[in-house]
């Protein structure tokens, strides 16, 4: 299925589920660039349909306080967009209109290290970011870069467990114990990565991938994960996967499954291997002068918008992504499930032990054990 068919597919689903989340009963329907370059979940579909319209709110009150909100990529289409709206409704409903999110998507205020360099050096131009889980390890936090560490989270269930959990507010409070200058709200995702390969070479094992060039994004963690499955990584950015892969430069690559779609990477990479290596954890943030401007009520609002804007995050990403991959099969794309991820994990765990040890080895084993 070509790109435009796609993307007006995806958009339709998605423009239910914001109709849905403004006011309609039942539960609503439905990618942050990496650490200097680009992050997993900061890789926008390609040729995104325009941005949504925020949902209206109440009407504003006459000392509202408007709170700028970035996000990387585009507000329509996207997983990330659709939480961004339902936080900026939610946000809006509770507080009747005395706080107003100006949320402005598709990079407009910059790439994500722009963002958190201004929200960490106190620039006041952006007030609330949406960013992957693990992007302020490269500002000082440790305990996050464990959320990108391959074959760490089980399934859906298992990270959602951990979102929830004590340990998950522990992973949000970190940078405000280090005193970054901005504090965690809440988590979300974008599903899990798969890799995807040239006809002629189906992966169904790390066997397979021996001798293949993988591409995968300027990450040490996402590097060693190709070097240790057999693979060598390829630094062909973003933009040049579909050419690369259509050249032979590269064998294949990894992204969630509604980005693989959206971009038509299946036209030249029919070969779909879900073994659910990394999942896509992401974060939104506050800068410490925005939340210390609210009063101890609108702090409140904030933090339940915020739990709303997760819980529907958790319906939107899995629906887009069984839609998406039920699409797919009727194409006739080879998906390839991995039942048994023994192996891949075998091979990966010099990563873990690598990251998480000394003082993080029992936070890493907490995680672990929310599976259970």
């Amino acid at each position: 299925m070509k790109k435009k068919l796609i993307s007006a597919v995806l958009s339709t689903i998605l423009a239910a589920s914001v109709l849905a989340g403004c006011g309609l009963s039942g539960a609503p329907a439905s990618t942050t660039s990496e650490p200097a370059a680009e992050a997993p979940a900061a890789e926008a579909e390609a040729a995104p349909a325009e941005e949504a319209a925020p949902a209206e709110a109440a009407a504003p009150a006459a000392d509202a306080i408007t709170l700028t909100m970035a996000e990387v990529n585009p507000l329509d289409g996207t997983v990330c967009g659709a939480m961004d709206l339902k936080f900026k409704e939610k946000v809006e409903e509770l507080s009747g209109g005395s706080i107003i999110i100006d949320l402005q998507g598709g990079g407009v205020l910059g790439v994500e290290a722009d963002v958190l360099d201004g929200m960490l050096g106190g620039t006041g131009t952006v007030d609330i970011c949406r960013i992957s889980a693990f992007a302020l390890t490269s500002y000082g936090t440790k305990k996050s870069v464990l959320l990108s560490l391959p074959y760490t989270f089980q399934n859906r269930d298992h990270y959602w467990a951990f979102a929830n959990s004590e340990l998950g507010q522990e992973f949000l409070n970190e940078s405000e114990e280090l005193g970054l200058g901005v504090r965690g709200l809440y988590f979300g995702e974008e599903g899990f990565r798969h890799f995807f390969t040239v006809e002629s070479k189906p992966i169904t094992s790390p066997a397979d991938m021996k001798g293949m060039k993988i591409r995968v994004s300027n990450d040490p963690i996402m590097t060693a994960m190709v070097q240790s499955l057999g693979a060598t990584p390829s630094p062909v950015s973003m933009s040049e996967i579909y050419s690369s892969m259509q050249n032979g430069t590269i064998d294949g690559a990894e992204q969630p499954t509604v980005n693989y779609a959206g971009n038509s990477f299946q036209e030249v990479g029919p070969n779909l291997t879900m073994d659910g290596h990394t999942l896509g954890a992401m974060m939104t943030i506050i800068s410490d002068a925005a939340w210390e401007k609210l009063t101890e009520e609108q702090q409140n609002i904030l933090m339940e918008a915020g739990k709303a804007a997760s819980d529907y995050c958790r319906e939107v990403s899995e629906q887009r992504e069984n839609e998406v991959l039920d699409e797919l099969k009727a194409q006739g794309i080879n998906v390839i499930e991995i039942e048994d991820k023994s192996e891949w994990q075998a091979a990966c765990k010099p990563i873990a032990d690598e990251y998480a040890a000394g003082e993080l080895a029992e936070v890493y084993q907490q995680l672990l054990d929310l599976a259970n």
